[in-house]
C-alpha cells in the first residue's frame, strides 16, 4: 500500500488587491512604472486590471504543475484563505484532474501578509485505500518562551513572547488504509532583510533554526523523544534554507558553469545532524536537487533546494528506493538548467512570468509500514 505526497509553494495565491504600490514605489509592479499615472483612482483601476489579466495564466500553470505531481496529499504554502483555496481548486484544479481533492484544511496563521499553509487531500489513494483525518492542529500560537527557545541572537526585535512560527506548523493526524501517518506543514522565515553588514540568509538563520527546533519539539513531545524518529511522519514545506547549493556562473551569451557548494551550515541541521529525519532529495544527483533559482544580477546566481519532504528515519528506512520527483515544467525560461535537465515548459510560460511559481513542486511515493 502506497501514498503519494507533494509540497508546493504556489506563490501568492491571494484573492485580494494590494494598492499600496501607489504610495510605495518598492511595492509597485514594474509594468505600471512604465506609465504616467496621475491619480490613485487610476492606479487602482490599472493595478486591478493587471492582476486579473495576469492571474489566469499563472494559475493555469500552477494547476498544471500540481496535476503533474499526481499527489494523494498536497501541502501548499502561500495561500490567502480557504475561499481562495476553494476558488482555485474549483476553477483550475478541477479542470485538470476532476473532483480529486475533496478534503481541504487551512488555519489562519501568523504571516503579516496573510499567507497561510494548507492541505488538499483525496478521499482515497490511487490504489483505493481510504485517507482519514483523525485530527488537525495548528501550532501557530507557540511562543519562544513556551519552548524555552528565546535568546538574544534571534535579533533585537524579537521578544520572548513573540510567536515562533512566521506562518504556522500545521499538524494532520491521518490513517491511510488504517495505517498511521502524521503530516507537518511549515513555511519558515524567509532569507530577506540582512542587517549589520550580514547577508539575509545568515542574519535570519537563528529564526529558522528556532522554527526547526519547535517542529522537532512538537514531534518528540507527541511520540516521545526516544521513539519519535521511528514513527510515520513527514515534514513538508518551503523551509527557506538549504544545506547545499549550486553556484551558477556566467550568462546567456557566454554559457553557464554549475559549481556545487556542499555541506553549508543550515537551520535544517536540526533535523538531520543525528538522524532524526532524512531528506530523500539527497538520493538524487548533486546537480539535480534544486527547487528554486535565485538571481540578483549575474554576480549572484544559484540553484538550491528550499522545498522539502523530510521523512522520519523509520519511514526512510522503509522506503530505501523512494526518490522525490521535481516538477520543473512551470519554471520561467530565465531559469538556467544544468546539462541534461532541460524540460518542456508548459504552454504560455514566459521569460520571467507567467510561471507556475518561483518554486518547483516536489512529490514522493511512500510505502507505509
Amino acid at each position: 500500500m502506497s501514498i503519494r505526497i507533494a509540497t508546493f509553494n504556489i506563490e501568492n495565491l491571494i484573492a485580494r488587491f494590494d494598492f499600496t504600490g501607489y504610495r510605495n514605489q518598492l511595492k509597485s509592479d514594474r509594468v505600471l512604472k512604465l506609465f504616467e499615472i496621475k491619480s490613485e483612482a487610476d492606479y487602482q483601476r490599472l493595478e486591478a486590471a493587471r492582476i486579473v489579466s495576469s492571474t489566469d495564466d499563472t494559475r493555469q500553470l500552477s494547476a498544471l504543475a500540481i496535476a503533474d505531481t499526481n499527489a494523494d496529499i498536497l501541502c501548499l504554502q502561500e495561500v490567502d484563505n480557504m475561499e481562495a483555496l476553494k476558488a482555485f481548486e474549483y476553477g483550475y484544479l478541477f479542470r485538470m484532474i476532476g473532483s480529486g481533492y475533496r478534503q481541504k484544511y487551512l488555519v489562519e496563521g501568523n504571516d503579516s501578509r496573510g499567507i497561510d499553509v494548507a492541505v488538499l487531500m483525496r478521499e482515497e489513494t490511487r490504489d483505493g485505500q481510504p485517507i482519514e483525518l483523525r485530527d488537525v492542529t495548528s501550532h501557530a500560537a507557540l511562543t519562544y518562551h513556551d519552548l524555552g527557545l528565546y535568546h538574544p541572537g534571534l535579533g533585537e526585535r524579537i521578544r520572548p513572547d513573540d510567536r515562533i512560527f512566521k506562518r504556522d506548523c500545521l499538524e494532520l493526524d491521518l490513517r491511510v488504509g488504517g495505517r498511521p501517518l502524521t503530516v507537518y506543514v511549515v513555511h519558515f522565515k524567509s532569507m530577506t532583510n540582512g542587517r549589520d553588514g550580514v547577508d539575509g540568509r545568515t542574519s535570519t538563520m537563528p529564526i529558522r533554526e528556532a522554527e526547526a527546533k519547535a517542529v522537532r519539539h512538537i514531534i518528540e513531545n507527541r511520540f516521545g523523544p526516544e521513539n519519535a524518529s521511528r514513527r510515520n511522519f513527514v515534514i513538508c514545506g518551503d523551509m527557506n534554507d538549504y544545506q547545499e547549493r549550486i553556484d551558477v556562473i556566467g550568462d546567456r551569451r557566454s554559457g553557464y558553469d554549475y559549481v556545487p557548494r556542499p555541506d553549508l551550515p543550515s537551520a535544517l541541521d536540526v533535523f538531520s545532524h543525528d538522524g532524526f529525519a532524512e531528506n530523500p532529495m539527497l538520493r538524487r544527483e548533486a546537480l539535480d536537487r534544486w527547487t528554486l533559482y535565485h538571481a540578483r544580477g549575474p554576480e549572484e546566481q544559484h540553484l538550491c533546494q528550499l522545498d522539502y519532504i523530510w521523512l522520519s528515519s523509520g519511514l526512510a528506512e522503509a522506503n530505501p528506493k523512494a526518490l522525490p520527483e521535481i516538477i520543473r515544467n512551470g519554471q520561467p525560461f530565465r531559469t538556467p538548467f544544468p546539462p541534461g535537465q532541460e524540460v518542456e515548459r508548459y504552454p504560455r510560460t514566459g521569460w520571467d512570468r507567467p510561471k507556475a511559481s518561483d518554486h518547483c513542486p516536489i512529490a514522493i511515493t511512500l510505502h507505509l509500514p
